[in-house]
């Protein structure tokens, strides 16, 4: 299983300079940790704050690797409760074009 670190970093390559998201997305792991993404700015930053955001997407580690690596249907996974959107939902549908 990947680290908070490796996966910050994998974020980090994904969004690049400008991901078209225009707002600030948090990924919280629980005793995890934390990714937040600010994308309501160019260029797009990411770090491991636990700021205010825009949509918070509660997952586990696990689950967000399933996710990133395509193991996992984002809609499948909502609707089994393996992830819970805070916020704007608008901004999660956005993050297909992010992960494909």
């Amino acid at each position: 299983m990947a680290t908070l670190e490796e996966i910050t970093e994998g974020m980090r390559e994904r969004v690049g300079e400008d991901s078209g998201l225009d707002a600030t997305l948090k990924f919280d792991f629980g005793d995890d940790g934390i990714v937040f993404l600010d994308a309501a700015s160019v260029p797009n930053t990411v770090s491991n704050e636990d700021e205010e955001a825009d949509c918070t997407i509660t997952i586990t580690k696990e689950n967000f690797e399933a996710l990133a690596n395509g193991e996992l249907d984002p809609t499948t996974a909502f609707m089994m409760g393996k992830l819970k959107i805070a916020g704007n939902m608008g901004i999660a549908m956005k993050l297909q074009s992010v992960f494909s």
